[in-house]
C-alpha cells in the first residue's frame, strides 16, 4: 500500500504552511494557535478563532471536496485531511462539523431552503455548529437516545436532554437527532432538527473534564423547532446520523499533533540534565524513546489505512476504530513516560511556578485518561 503524497498534494502541504506562516505575523497569532489546549485546539470557539475561520474561507480552504453547483472545489477529500493535519499540528482550529458531516449530509438529503440558508454561511466560515447526539443512557449505544419530538402545527416540539456536545456553549445552530417515532425499533424512528443554539427552552450547562476541557449538558423544555428544519425525510435520521459520522473521517483522524507532542518530549528530554548528564542518554530513557518512535510510526500507518480506504470509497469503520484506540493510547503513554522521566518534578501542574513546560505533560496526562 503506497501512502506516499502525490505531487499535487505536496504542493498543497507547502501552500497551507506558507498560509499558516503568514497567520504567525498577525497580532492575534496566540489567540489562534493553541496546541498546549490538548482537544480543544480544534475548537473554533474564541473571537480570533472564529475570524481564523472565516480567512481559511477566504483562501478557499472550506467546501473543497464539495460539487461546484453548491460552491466547492470537485477535490479529494484527502485535501481536506491535509489541511486538517496541518491544523491540528499548529493548534489551530480545523475544519469539520459545518464542512463535513453537517454540509454533506444537507448536500445529499436536505431540502433546497436549507441548502440555501446554511451551505453558503458553511463556506463562509460565517457559522458553527453543534451535535446533539448523546444522551444520558444513550453514548456509544447511539440509538438508544431518547430526546422526544412532538409533531405540533407547524413543527415540532423537543424535549429532554444531551450530553458533551463540546461547541454547545459558543455555536450557533444545534444539529439534533430526536425520537419522533417511539414505537418504531431503536434504529428507526429517529429524525434530525436544526435549530438556532438561542432557541427559548434551550438550556446549555457546563461540564469540566478531569484534563480541563469544557463539555456541557444540554436541556430541552418545550423547545420548538419550525417543519422546515426537519432534515431530510422523517424517520430517516439514523441513516443521516452515520452517514454523516462517515463524512467526518477525512477530517478527525490527524496524526500530527501525535507527532508533536513526541517532538516535544525529546527536547524536554535532551535539555534536561540528572547528575550531570542529558536525560536523554541515560539507557531507560533511550529505550522508552525508541519504543514511543516505534509507535508512533506505527499510528501514522495506522492512520493512512483510514484515509486510503475512505479514498477508494470505502466506509473505514474498522480502521478508524483501530486508530482512534491505538492513537489515544499513544497520547496518554507520551504523557505518562514524560512524567516519569522527570521523577517527582513531573507532578507538578501548570500552577505550579517550577513545573517543567510549564505543567504541559501534567496537563496532557490528565486531558488523556
Amino acid at each position: 500500500m503506497d501512502f506516499e503524497f502525490s505531487a499535487d498534494e505536496q504542493a498543497f502541504i507547502a501552500q497551507v504552511r506558507r498560509f499558516l506562516a503568514a497567520a504567525r505575523e498577525r497580532p492575534d497569532v496566540e489567540g489562534v494557535f493553541a496546541p498546549e489546549r490538548e482537544a480543544d485546539s480544534q475548537l473554533a470557539d474564541t473571537p480570533a478563532r472564529r475570524a481564523f475561520m472565516r480567512r481559511l474561507a477566504e483562501a478557499g480552504y472550506l467546501g473543497m471536496s464539495w460539487g461546484r453547483e453548491y460552491g466547492g472545489q470537485e477535490r479529494s477529500g484527502g485535501f481536506d485531511y491535509l489541511l486538517n493535519e496541518e491544523l491540528a499540528s499548529a493548534g489551530a482550529p480545523l475544519i469539520g462539523k459545518g464542512v463535513g458531516c453537517i454540509g454533506k449530509t444537507l448536500i445529499a438529503h436536505g431540502s433546497e431552503r436549507l441548502k440555501r440558508e446554511f451551505l453558503p454561511k458553511i463556506l463562509a466560515g460565517e457559522v458553527e455548529f453543534a451535535l446533539g447526539y448523546s444522551e444520558p443512557g444513550a453514548g456509544s449505544d447511539l440509538a438508544s437516545l431518547r430526546l422526544r419530538a412532538t409533531r405540533l402545527e407547524g413543527g415540532w416540539q423537543l424535549d429532554g436532554q444531551k450530553m458533551w456536545p463540546a461547541s454547545a456553549h459558543f455555536a450557533d445552530w444545534y444539529w439534533v437527532a430526536a425520537r419522533t417515532d417511539p414505537d418504531d425499533p431503536k434504529h428507526k424512528g429517529i429524525s434530525v432538527f436544526l435549530l438556532p443554539m438561542r432557541q427559548p427552552g434551550l438550556t446549555v450547562t457546563e461540564v469540566k473534564t478531569m484534563g480541563g476541557h469544557r463539555t456541557n449538558q444540554v436541556f430541552f423544555d418545550a423547545v420548538f423547532v419550525p417543519e422546515d428544519y426537519l432534515v431530510g425525510e422523517l424517520n430517516r435520521g439514523w441513516v443521516y446520523v452515520c452517514e454523516a459520522l462517515d463524512y467526518e473521517r477525512f477530517t478527525m483522524f490527524t496524526v500530527g499533533p501525535l507527532r508533536v507532542k513526541f517532538d516535544a518530549l525529546v527536547e524536554l528530554l535532551r535539555i534536561t540534565q540528572r547528575d550531570g548528564q542529558p536525560l536523554c542518554e541515560a539507557p531507560a530513557i533511550r529505550s522508552g524513546i525508541a519504543r514511543l518512535a516505534t509507535e508512533l510510526e506505527s499510528a501514522t500507518m495506522l492512520q493512512r489505512r483510514v484515509i486510503a480506504a475512505a479514498l477508494k470509497g470505502a466506509v473505514p469503520s474498522v480502521e478508524a476504530a483501530m486508530y482512534k484506540l491505538f492513537s489515544t493510547e499513544l497520547g496518554r503513554r507520551l504523557a505518562d513516560f514524560a512524567r516519569d522521566a522527570r521523577g517527582a518534578e513531573g507532578l507538578l501542574s501548570e500552577t505550579a511556578p517550577d513545573a517543567p513546560a510549564g505543567g504541559r505533560w501534567e496537563h496532557s496526562y490528565r486531558a488523556t485518561v
